[in-house]
């Protein structure tokens, strides 16, 4: 049985970790408002930008771009969005679940899959595995802003053009709250056609200035990354969700933790005054 003083030093304990929790939790808070803004600023053109794409690529003949080549599908690149830091919950658990499932499915169609990751996580997860291609890696990010995801993107357009890869794949978590991030694979390259066509959209043509093949070669780059950076603030404010969340829950279960030991060390020492008083009154009587 641990002693009064075992106790009361574990309950010291508990009481800086929970101290530790919420000071994270706050810290996630704030981080969570200002990727929640981003990530719904970002949505909107990131989405239109999509649409235009794919009803552009219906239009013309892929042979006029690289980025619209539709090649045997023998090597796929996946690019997997993870965090630097744990703490998260599920977050990067659910990420990699999902990523090593994906990995088995393309292998299960006779497809080469190599890896690219963007997180810390997700690098050390593939190196201590066997059986896995890891490619490119970027970790240590920090915040994000445009250009850490124009250099992701140029990376995967300049391997999708010198034929390294045939599919390219996006993994991360979609946000929809704090509470609630989904875990999204979305086809990146090449571009496919809408599956449902507008009616708006098929009943107008574009017209091109100075040419399909100018125009074609400035946006669509211009599109990989726009996608790539709107899925790595969804994975940001994804992150922050689930550690604000984490750390709720880890406070509120120090907290009891905190409540058990009291009652515990109380009970204890209650047990040792009586023990004491008894053995006084057994010492009293004896003398008589």
């Amino acid at each position: 049985m641990p002693s009064l003083r075992d106790i009361k030093r574990k309950i010291t304990s508990v009481k800086k970790t929970q101290q530790i929790t919420k000071a994270m939790k706050m810290v996630a808070a704030a981080k969570l408002r200002r990727a929640q803004d981003r990530v719904i600023a970002a949505r909107p053109y990131s989405r239109k930008m999509l649409s235009v794409i794919a009803n552009l690529a219906s239009r013309v003949e892929r042979a006029q771009h690289p980025l619209l080549a539709k090649r045997e599908p023998k090597q796929v690149k996946l690019l997997v969005l993870t965090s630097d830091r744990g703490l998260c919950g599920a977050y990067n658990t659910n990420i990699l679940r999902r990523a090593v499932e994906a990995v088995k499915q393309f292998k299960a169609e006779g497809k080469d899959v190599k890896v690219n990751v963007v997180g810390r996580k997700g690098r050390d997860f593939f190196r201590k595995r066997s059986g896995y291609t890891l490619g490119k890696v970027w970790s240590e990010l920090g915040t994000i802003d445009y250009e850490k995801a124009a250099d992701v993107g140029k990376n995967i357009v300049e391997r999708f053009v010198a034929g390294d890869a045939d599919e390219v794949y996006l993994l991360y978590n979609e946000f929809k709250s704090v509470m609630q991030q989904t875990v999204t694979l979305e086809k990146l390259l090449p571009v496919e056609p809408p599956t449902e066509a507008d009616p708006f959209m098929a009943a107008v043509d574009y017209l091109y200035e100075p040419s399909a093949e100018a125009i074609l070669s400035s946006i669509l780059p211009k599109h990989v990354e726009v996608q790539v950076y709107r899925s790595m603030l969804e994975s940001q404010a994804s992150e922050m969700g689930s550690r604000m969340t984490a750390m709720d829950s880890a406070t509120r279960n120090a907290k009891d933790m905190i409540e058990r030991l009291t009652l515990k060390f109380n009970k204890q020492r209650q047990a040792a005054i009586t023990k004491e008083i008894s053995e006084i009154v057994g010492g009293a009587e004896a003398q008589k």
